[in-house]
């Protein structure tokens, strides 16, 4: 009779690489790397089966650290690219990262269409109000009268991006906010997202302490949502429009159909070329 095996849990220290994070001290993104891999741990994913894409900045680097398979993509193109391997790959867990500049500025189109689609992916963005990679400038989130870049000494003049209400407004189906201070919190929120079936938004509030300690009060400012998570789009926009933008948990959460094309896996050679045909 042979002796019975079991694979050992996997644990999160198991998701971390072997690369250590050049982030600065004191990075909200160090946060979400912990809360990733107890994510996944969770979850006990697969770590072949977890693919982790990402853009460009100092969030886009989270691929590297995590264990798993993953795409260091260019400037605000993670999306097009993840969306690109779920339609190939559809078995595959893909979580998608990145900042407030790369998510909403470069890659801003993509977010909308992103959420349009539903595709069944998450989406975490990190959130310093800043491109922190490129030594300080203002991002769509940052404040307008924020005056600490020499490209903006007045302030940028113009209103912020609002992350949850565009991403309603678009067709997302799971829209939450977390914060980095909060890693049980936050990684409860990753575990959902990933859980999720569709196009989960997970907005994560990331101080940058180097070039907003300003945001160090951030952690005396969250709060968790007043009421109850909701279905119903025109009052999950309501609660929105009246939040202060630093109340924490899910916001709204939707069972709406997910978009994937056809899968040509197993399609003959003469049915790819008809799909090429004019």
């Amino acid at each position: 009779m042979e002796a019975a095996t079991s694979t050992p849990a996997l644990k999160a220290k198991d998701y971390k690489s072997d690369i250590n994070p050049i982030w600065c001290p004191g990075c909200g993104d160090f946060g979400v790397l912990a809360a990733m891999s107890k994510a996944a741990a969770f979850l006990q994913l697969p770590k072949e089966q977890l693919a982790m894409i990402s853009g460009i900045g100092c969030s886009s680097r989270l691929p590297a650290y995590i264990n798993s398979y993953g795409f260091h993509g260019i400037h605000g193109r993670s999306l097009a690219i993840a969306a690109g391997l779920k339609a190939a790959r559809p078995d595959l867990t893909v979580v998608v990262s990145g900042g407030d500049g790369d998510g909403f500025s470069i890659g801003g189109n993509h977010f909308l269409h992103a959420c349009r689609r539903n595709m069944d992916l998450t989406y975490i963005v990190m959130d310093n109000e800043v491109y922190g990679m490129t030594k300080g400038q203002a991002s769509p989130t940052t404040q307008p009268d924020w005056r600490n870049s020499k490209l903006t000494p007045r302030g940028t003049g113009v209103r912020r991006f609002q992350p949850a209400a565009i991403a309603l407004a678009a067709g997302a189906s799971f829209i939450a906010r977390g914060f980095t201070g909060d890693p049980s919190e936050l990684t409860h929120l990753i575990v959902q997202a990933i859980q999720h079936p569709g196009f989960s938004f997970l907005h994560v509030l990331s101080p940058c302490q180097t070039y907003q300690p300003e945001q160090k009060e951030w952690k005396h400012m969250v709060h968790p949502q007043d009421e109850a998570v909701t279905d119903d789009p025109a009052e999950a926009a309501r609660r929105i429009q009246l939040d202060d933008g630093m109340s924490l948990g899910i916001i709204y959460a939707q069972q709406l159909p997910s978009w994937l094309p056809p899968h040509l896996s197993n399609a003959t050679l003469p049915q790819i070329e008809a799909e090429f045909q004019l």
